[in-house]
């Protein structure tokens, strides 16, 4: 295929129920010259036998396809890579194989980078529950140290999946995903970011990101996978310091809020105590931080205090009520 200026990279893991919508708002995109690359992650499902009839079916989209097989599961970040160095495209989009794609998406997203001349294109996008959806808006940013100060203060999402970028960007620099430690890889687009001379951002959801696959690796929770998304904080804050030194002081000790807010998200009592466990020199910092919404704000100090009956009612009121009855 010449002249290839998209590249969308989908790994492919039992995702049976939902690769058939991913794949045809794919290949019914608006755009031309897009490269799809498959990474069939030794999917246990018949993901692979579905995306191979489904391309039969467009075959007019057969020689933009790519598949690559794992002859044992990797893991995400190794299914992202894997897509990375056998992409062709001026641009890497990441698209996950249970969610899908607005058929224009890439049209107005190449678009922006072509008008802008960006190396980063984001969107906003749809939350995607069985019965409806919720609209994600993201934030302009005009530079990308904007955008870093942003993502790791919580007000931008750092999401793989709604992120155009430009491949040079991986190539030049040897940005790869954590092979091995697949929850908060997502973290990785911080460094992409750091490596962006020009972003530029799209006002539209694009992108229907799905919370209904419980197969799903982010679905799940275990020890591992919490160590996993510490290996990848870590990660992150010792190359932000090393890049920057104490420039972003403020904003790691916001990410470092960010990322044990979930702990508080809950009724486990575990969690509460993981919470108060994990970097408990950013606690000092949680009235400073005006990106979180006042009530966010409210639960971190209730469980700086301890109060932990606050923080469940919270979790009651907010995540079973609202989130469990409306979104759903």
């Amino acid at each position: 295929m010449n002249n290839v200026t998209v590249s969308i990279i989908v790994p492919v893991y039992n995702v049976e129920k939902y690769i058939e919508r991913c794949v045809r708002s794919l290949f019914e995109q608006t755009m031309n010259n897009i490269e799809y690359i498959f990474v069939d992650d030794c999917s246990p499902d018949k993901s692979s036998t579905i995306l191979r009839q489904l391309i039969q079916e467009y075959k007019e989209k057969a020689l933009t396809v790519k598949i690559i097989t794992h002859k044992q599961n990797k893991g995400l970040p190794s299914a992202r890579n894997s897509g990375l160095a056998l992409a062709t495209g001026d641009y890497i989009f990441h698209c996950d194989g249970d969610d899908w794609l607005e058929k224009d998406a890439m049209e107005k997203m190449f678009k922006a980078a072509q008008s802008s001349k960006a190396d980063i294109v984001w969107c906003d996008w749809f939350l995607s529950f069985r019965n409806n959806e919720r609209t994600m808006q993201q934030k302009e940013k005009e530079t990308p140290m904007d955008c870093i100060k942003a993502m790791l203060s919580g007000r931008l999402k750092y999401n793989v999946w709604n992120k155009l970028v430009r491949r040079s960007i991986y190539l030049n620099h040897k940005i790869i995903f954590p092979d091995g430690y697949g929850m908060g890889e997502d973290m990785t687009m911080i460094q992409v970011f750091a490596f962006a001379k020009k972003v530029c951002y799209v006002p539209a959801a694009l992108y229907h990101y799905v919370r209904l696959n419980t197969n799903a690796f982010t679905q799940t929770d275990s020890e591992v996978h919490l160590s996993q998304v510490l290996h990848n904080a870590n990660r992150t804050i010792e190359f932000i310091q090393n890049r920057y030194g104490t420039a972003l002081e403020e904003e790691l000790q916001f990410f470092k809020l960010n990322i044990k807010l979930p702990f508080l998200i809950t009724n486990d009592r575990n969690s509460y105590r993981r919470w108060l466990e994990w970097y408990p020199e950013a606690n000092s910092y949680i009235n400073r931080n005006t990106m979180f919404s006042h009530r966010i704000r409210f639960i971190q100090r209730a469980a700086v205090q301890k109060q932990f009956w606050i923080v469940w009612l919270y979790y009651y009121l907010v995540v079973k009520v609202v989130y469990g009855i409306i979104y759903k």
